[in-house]
């Protein structure tokens, strides 16, 4: 359990909240122009690549988590969000359906209270920022300690873009004295809070007593049925897994291989980089990966070599990541559970309905409500597993990591954070966009009539005896 708030705490996320107040009335009257060009000189500072690099690398060393050469690429993300943002309108009237008489206006909800990954400190801020400042809120950012510098220095780059353009810099505020009490006052005070984290954090945003958007704990899962392209489907699994070594809730950690194509995959995802760990080995690696039921803080997000060395033996240095072979789905079998490293596990299946029902048992244990994918050019298998899997979203022939939040060649909107449902306690399974920064005023003029007779109405039993 946190330890009790303390006063002077209060004081200091009240503190935070009316700059942020104040900043967003300033920005009230601002129009579409204006916010448009305030968010591309935030896109901007923040997305090009010096400045990201900067910031990424940054939060590799503060952290100890993540890919220094790979982590700079994140950038693109925030070129997409910012793409979505620019492409909608924010405020006014925002969608007419005419034949219902309806209109929609937009309106901003205020300050945001935002929590900031350990994994995502230089993208997240920007992430969450461009889609807050096109709706007119405020945000409110509240670090994870572990990488707080990092979030400190790109929220301080964050404001200084906007400072340059004459738009108050306290629209985006950061804690700078972070802590689990503070962080659970500023969802109490804030309008909304947008929570982007593991399970702990998300339930605390959903028990702050306001409105809340919080993800699910991943347990990425990937179907490769008889008809996948093998090659396609071993290179892609490779750029899910080693992108940023693993540390994302959709990094591809199960896959589900279909008999006759296994040893072909096995040996693809080998020359890919994969090692293919002995039954040793194993036995070896799942006391270092878990302790008490939880994965260990120092082998997520770091080298496979560094996992393996700690367990007692050692890769080629052409390896990057773990390969296991697993048979068993359940508590008691840490390996079907959630990575977060540079390790996956392989499961074979005979009928598509083995596989289906192995991907339920799977995320029975862990992960309902999040993502998982397929390779397949099987119409009917995809259909399949789109009835039977319980996630948010299903990734077609893509890598999960670069794809469930958004990507350039699919139709996802862009975002740092994604719902998961009421499978995991979330108010939406959409990914986190515009929409969900803004409120809605619904203005509804008359129609003609909608009435149908109640003969069409009841059907069948219409007229029938009644008790």
């Amino acid at each position: 359990m946190p330890r009790p708030i303390t006063e002077e705490e209060k004081l200091y996320a009240q503190e935070l909240l009316e700059r942020a107040q104040a900043a967003q009335r300033q920005i009230a009257d601002l129009d579409q122009a204006a916010v448009d060009r305030a968010i591309q000189a935030v896109g901007w500072a923040t997305s090009n690549e010096k400045t990201f690099t900067r910031l990424a690398r940054m939060g590799v060393e503060e952290s100890g988590l993540g890919d220094w050469e790979g982590r700079p690429n994140k950038r693109f993300k925030i070129k997409g969000i910012l793409r979505d943002a620019l492409r909608q309108k924010s405020m006014g009237i925002v969608e007419e359906i005419p034949e219902k008489g309806l209109v929609k206006y937009a309106k901003p909800v205020g300050v945001i209270a935002a929590l900031v990954p350990t994994t995502n400190p230089a993208l997240t801020p920007p992430g969450i920022g461009i889609y807050a400042l096109k709706a007119k809120n405020a945000v409110v950012f509240s670090p994870h300690p572990r990488a707080k510098q990092t979030t400190f220095e790109t929220v301080r780059v964050m404001r200084e873009a906007l400072g340059k353009i004459g738009v108050p810099e306290d629209v985006y505020v950061c804690a700078e004295k972070p802590s689990i009490p503070l962080a659970q006052e500023l969802m109490a005070i804030c309008d909304l809070t947008i929570a982007t984290g593991g399970p702990a954090m998300a339930k605390e945003a959903h028990s702050s007593g306001k409105p809340a958007y919080a993800a699910g704990q991943g347990n990425s899962t990937m179907v490769i049925d008889e008809t996948a392209d093998i090659e396609e489907a071993a290179h892609n699994t490779m750029l899910s897994k080693m992108s940023d070594f693993g540390s994302g809730c959709s990094a591809d950690g199960n896959l589900i291989v279909e008999a006759t194509i296994y040893d072909a995959f096995l040996e693809q995802l080998q020359k890919e980089g994969g090692y293919l760990v002995s039954d040793e080995e194993k036995k070896k690696l799942e006391p270092v990966l878990w302790q008490d039921g939880h994965r260990t803080i120092d082998t997520i997000a770091c080298k496979a070599s560094m996992i393996a060395e700690k367990a007692g033996f050692a890769i080629p240095d052409d390896k990057k990541f773990l390969i296991i072979q697993e048979e068993n789905i359940g508590k008691e079998y840490p390996f079907s559970t959630e990575k977060l490293g540079t390790f996956l596990s392989i499961f074979k299946y005979a009928g598509l309905e083995n596989a289906l029902d192995m991907v339920t048992r799977i995320y029975s244990i862990q992960g309902r409500g999040h993502s998982c994918g397929i390779y397949s050019f099987n119409d009917e298998h995809i259909h399949q597993l789109a009835l039977t899997a319980p996630v948010s979203r299903m990734m077609v022939r893509q890598p999960q990591s670069k794809a469930n939040a958004g990507a350039f060649n699919n139709g996802m909107p862009m975002t740092s954070s994604m719902g998961c449902g009421v499978w995991a306690g979330n108010i939406t399974n959409e990914n986190i966009s515009l929409k969900h920064y803004l409120n809605y005023t619904w203005v509804a003029r008359t129609i003609p009539e909608d009435k149908p007779d109640d003969e069409e109405l009841f059907g069948e039993f219409y007229n029938t005896e009644t008790w």
